[in-house]
């Protein structure tokens, strides 16, 4: 009886010393996957200088906001997965400078996917603001397209960059527009054309012309991307022209 009490527990030992064993491997992969992401570069960060009529700020959240001196209109935005958040802050300044207030989302370890609500609660800080509109690049971008499907009577519009929705938005009274490099070598482009069905039918779809996958934020180049014949200045540049479009034609 004794010899069996003491192989049952040692094979319990082996048993929960393998669980632990795989459980250590699982936690260290893990932090090694969300410490592996896409800095900003030197360039993003100095967006984040005080400039005239616009003051730029952190949150006690993380999130950037940039606050012009008057606005009507703000914009949420989410990142692409693994991307810094600040990697965006050229895109939020240029949007700034045409009068949008704009809060660029701190995602938890840089992957919007685990707080695809991480809008919640901010519109109410900005009471000036007579439309909302929220949007995002790659993962961000369907993420915040996730957000609206319960939250839609609360915006104007979505902004998808380099990105689709997965949900179904084909009914909602939204203004969408879609916008992508023709160089983009990162998104799935069928999965693309196959999400197309879920946003309104009046969506407006732009291709930026040598544009590619990361030139919508300033953290160089990625992973499998195709090669661009513009420079980021100039796919955010052109990324802004459309943006405004859609909300002037209001």
């Amino acid at each position: 009886m004794t010899t069996m009490f003491k192989t049952k527990s040692k094979s319990i030992f082996i048993i929960l010393s393998s669980v632990f064993f795989i459980l250590v491997l699982l936690a260290g992969g893990a932090v090694i996957y969300v410490s592996d992401y896409y800095r900003a570069t030197d360039e993003a960060e100095i967006s984040f200088a005080p400039e005239e009529n616009i003051q730029s700020y952190t949150t006690d959240d993380g999130h950037i906001v940039f606050e012009p001196e008057s606005y009507e209109i703000g914009f949420i935005f989410y990142p692409g997965g693994k991307v810094e958040h600040r990697a965006y802050q050229p895109l939020m300044a240029e949007l700034a400078r045409e009068g949008v207030l704009c809060i660029l989302i701190k995602m938890p370890f840089n992957l919007a996917v685990l707080n695809m609500d991480a809008a919640d609660g901010i519109k109410e800080n900005f009471s000036e603001v007579e439309r909302w509109y929220i949007g995002g690049h790659s993962l961000g971008g369907s993420m915040a397209a996730s957000h609206l499907v319960k939250n839609a009577a609360d915006y104007s519009g979505l902004v998808l960059l380099g990105a689709y929705s997965t949900q179904d938005l084909s009914g909602k009274d939204l203004d969408v527009i879609s916008i992508y490099g023709s160089e983009d070598k990162v998104m799935n482009r069928e999965k693309y054309e196959e999400c197309l069905a879920n946003l309104p039918e009046d969506y407006l779809e732009v291709v930026i012309i040598g544009g590619c996958h990361a030139f919508f934020g300033s953290y160089g180049t990625q992973d499998g991307d195709g090669t661009p014949t513009i420079s980021v200045d100039e796919q955010i540049e052109l990324t802004v022209i459309r943006i405004m479009e859609m909300i002037n034609k209001e």
